[in-house]
């Protein structure tokens, strides 16, 4: 969960963004903001997962507002939009975010993020070989989790 000030500096960023496209400041879209600053830091959520988050905590939002909203913050540089493999798109907070990779376990689909600084070597030398400055990447992992009686095995659809 992030700090609050992180949330009303997300907040502010998000208004000055509506400002500069003429998008109308609804508080629903702020809401939203509200719900995906909540989350853990490493967690990563869908439309669906957000919206029946938002109605059990009493918010009366569309799913196309959520929709729109992500895209927004997406645009904005204040969410991140994943696409793993056969999953719906995934989205996490990205005002604090530092970048990292991703493991999807094909069993289970969980999720597991991390970092390692050979990865950025790599990217080093590839931006040699190709003389070029290499700006970004996304590297994502799929593999069977070996972990027996896997807790989250009864994810799987």
């Amino acid at each position: 969960m992030a700090e609050k000030s992180i949330i009303e500096k997300a907040k502010k960023i998000f208004e000055n963004y509506l400002i500069r496209q003429g998008s109308r400041k609804t508080p629903e879209r702020f809401s939203v903001i509200d719900e995906l600053y909540a989350l853990p830091q490493d967690e990563h959520i869908d439309v669906e997962g957000l919206f029946l988050k938002m109605r059990n905590s009493g918010y009366s939002i569309s799913r196309a507002t959520i929709y729109n909203t992500l895209d927004l913050l997406v645009e904005c540089g204040l969410a991140v939009k994943h696409q793993f493999k056969d999953k719906v798109a995934l989205y996490e907070q990205a005002l604090t975010y530092k970048h990292h990779d991703h493991y999807v376990c094909n069993q289970c689909r969980k999720i597991k993020e991390f970092s390692d600084q050979r990865i950025n070597l790599i990217k080093d030398a590839m931006g040699k070989e190709f003389s070029s400055h290499i700006t970004s990447h996304s590297l994502v992992l799929y593999g069977d989790c070996k972990i027996p009686e896997c807790e989250n095995l009864h994810v799987v659809l």
